[in-house]
């Protein structure tokens, strides 16, 4: 009978222990969740779905150099696939398929970033290819300048739609078991349009987002800018590889 006792005891320590140890494991992932989650809401891809199987690009060079012609001017920027070779991989893939000509910068906010690459000028969101793995722990940093991939709460979730930092952005950065937003690039040239295109005016506005069955649907968006700001086109510089 003592033994029987003794074994019930000890089968009761060890539920316990089990049932402590699950408790502190979601405690944990509820923690880092919601602290993703956090910043996550601040930049996001509004892309919900990709529907095109990615496509195989050629090998990159360490640099790239590539233009951007904007409406209210030209944006260089150095693309750098020592440190991020998937993510310029996918951004060149959709520079030499044209994907960004005649999109729009949909989100704008003046102390933080300007995002785009995911709109129309007719405010359709286009369809992309599958999602790439975040390289947000690259040692490059949301500075002043950078060129980053937008996202949703899933890391590994960024399609096309990227953005670029207006000021230094370190809480985006990958840290303490967070992913942070994959820099990959730098502006070299034209921070100027940059910065004029922080100050553009801007609001609510509805825009059309794809759907994953393909059907496009309203969708408000705020901090969007009240006169377009197209990019025209995006391509290699000259002499670039």
């Amino acid at each position: 009978m003592k033994n029987n006792v003794r074994l019930l005891i000890l089968f009761s320590i060890l539920l316990n222990i089990t049932a402590c140890k699950k408790n502190s494991s979601n405690g944990q992932v509820e923690d880092n969740t919601s602290s993703e989650k956090s910043n996550a809401e601040t930049i996001v891809s509004d892309n919900k779905s990709a529907t095109k199987e990615p496509e195989k690009v050629k090998a990159v060079e360490p640099f790239t150099r590539i233009v951007m012609d904007t409406s209210m001017g030209v944006i260089e920027i150095d693309l750098n696939a020592e440190k991020a070779p998937i993510t310029v991989a996918n951004f060149l893939s959709y520079v030499d398929s044209k994907q960004f000509d005649g999109t729009i910068f949909h989100r704008v906010m003046k102390d933080f970033m300007i995002q785009g690459g995911g709109f129309t000028v007719a405010g359709d969101e286009k369809e992309t290819r599958a999602s790439i793995k975040n390289e947000g722990n690259n040692g490059l940093s949301n500075e002043r300048g950078s060129i980053a991939m937008a996202r949703t709460n899933h890391p590994d979730s960024a399609t096309a739609q990227f953005f670029i930092n207006v000021v230094n952005n370190a809480p985006l950065d990958a840290a303490n078991g967070r992913p942070g937003y994959a820099v990959f690039g730098k502006v070299v040239s034209g921070m100027d349009v940059v910065d004029a295109i922080r100050e553009v005016k801007t609001g609510p506005k509805t825009l059309r987002s794809l759907h994953p069955d393909g059907k496009l649907f309203p969708s408000p968006n705020g901090n969007v800018p009240m006169k377009d700001v197209e990019i025209k086109t995006i391509k290699r510089a000259e002499n670039s590889p």
